[in-house]
């Protein structure tokens, strides 16, 4: 095939371009440049010239075209502004999912149009086509899985994609790098915001919203212990950066009015249970005309096994927008909830909270108004609005909603 690879000038892509070019296929690689070095200028020097270094060099190496696709326009105005007016409005923004949604996978499929079959990038993750549906999978390494960042995709982006690597460990790919005597096979992986790079975020952060003093306060006596430069360098479960003795505290809560943001250091104590949430804007991969597609592929006792009863529904028949009864049994024998079948159930599913290998159990009860009432099988303390949360059944990510 003719195949398009995002490289990084890391050692996943690196490794992910050389299998891939091993087997035979015509491979041209990408560089997105989307460092925003006149932004960024007054923080220091922007690490992107040595990422496209070790980018180039590895496609040397095999003699294949690098072609660098400046973003910078679509970057802003698609990422970093969602990032600065998140920050502002006190929510916890998560602008790696909207890179991968709006740019590796938007704006790059633009600027590349048809000519290449596939996309391929190093990204820890598997697809599984099946009956015409693309499945996104969790990655074979638990602790490297990107899966969380990649569940705001569809349908369209996911049938162009290729993920070379998903079924490796890390340390598998490390090895590989080395078997190859890649260029930057000891390279460290690199940490952080996509567009941040070795930039702090709080630089970044103050830059563009600067510095405002407010009032420490404490959850439970509402005295003032101190004072912050701004509700928006804080977010909820905070313990570093407060500058506090008698801890450790913890940020708990922000009043963006007062700017005033609220810690304890009884954290964990039993009163401050944190096991359910709202999430909203739910997306689901897998999707076709309001159907769970995803749970097509079992069979109907075992689809059925997995719908926990919620409240009083009849299993076999919903009520439409309209009042008129439909059913819900379809040619295939298996039953295929909408958005609106689902709202008299919870389904039992994983969520991951943030990126890593942590994933609750939980119940998902689709509210009528499209929102969505979340409850863990524990206590997580670190949920704040704006944070996405991702949805599994088994491996397989069914998408996501965002922290309300």
């Amino acid at each position: 095939m003719k195949i398009a690879v995002l490289v990084s000038g890391g050692v996943d892509s690196s490794v992910a371009l050389r299998l891939l070019h091993e087997q035979g296929h015509q491979i041209e690689a990408f560089y997105l440049k989307i460092w925003l070095e006149d932004e960024l200028a007054y923080l220091g020097d922007c690490p992107w010239q040595d990422d496209l270094s070790y980018a180039q060099k590895v496609c040397d190496m095999l003699n294949i075209p690098l072609h660098v696709i400046p973003l910078q326009e679509a970057y802003w105005s698609r990422v970093v502004s969602y990032t600065i007016a998140e920050v502002k409005a006190g929510r916890t923004p998560s602008p790696d999912l909207l890179c991968n949604q709006q740019i590796k996978f938007g704006a790059f499929f633009d600027a590349i149009d048809d000519s290449f079959e596939k996309v391929a990038t190093g990204h820890y993750a598997q697809i599984e086509e099946k009956d015409g549906i693309f499945y996104l999978k969790r990655a074979v390494d638990p602790v490297k899985d990107q899966t969380y960042f990649l569940s705001y995709l569809n349908q369209k982006q996911l049938s162009r994609l290729l993920f070379p690597i998903g079924h490796l460990p890390k340390a598998d790919v490390r090895a590989l790098a080395h078997g190859y005597n890649l260029p930057n096979q000891d390279r460290k992986d690199s940490q952080g915001i996509c567009f941040l790079g070795k930039i702090k975020f709080s630089d970044f952060v103050k830059h563009h919203l600067g510095v405002q003093k407010g009032d420490l306060i404490e959850f439970e006596t509402g005295k003032k212990l101190g004072e912050h430069e701004g509700f928006w360098y804080h977010t909820i479960g905070q313990r570093k950066g407060l500058g506090l003795s008698g801890g450790p505290w913890f940020v708990v809560k922000k009043d963006t009015d007062k700017n005033i943001v609220y810690i304890s250091n009884h954290y964990y104590s039993p009163e401050k249970q944190r096991d359910s949430f709202t999430v909203a804007s739910l997306h689901w991969i897998a999707f076709s005309n309001d159907k769970l597609v995803n749970f097509c592929a079992r069979g109907e006792e075992s689809r059925q096994a997995r719908l926990e009863p919620f409240g009083r529904s009849n299993p076999s028949t919903h009520s439409t927008s309209s009042g008129q009864a439909a059913s819900t049994q379809k040619p295939n024998g298996r039953l295929l909830p909408s958005l609106v079948e689902a709202s008299g159930r919870a389904l039992s599913l994983l969520v991951k909270i943030r990126h890593g290998e942590s994933l609750y159990q939980c119940t998902l009860h689709i509210n009528p108004d499209g929102t969505g009432t979340v409850k863990i099988n524990g206590n997580d303390q670190g949920l704040a609005p704006g944070q996405f949360a991702v949805f599994y059944d088994g491996d397989i990510c069914l998408g996501c909603g965002v922290i309300e």
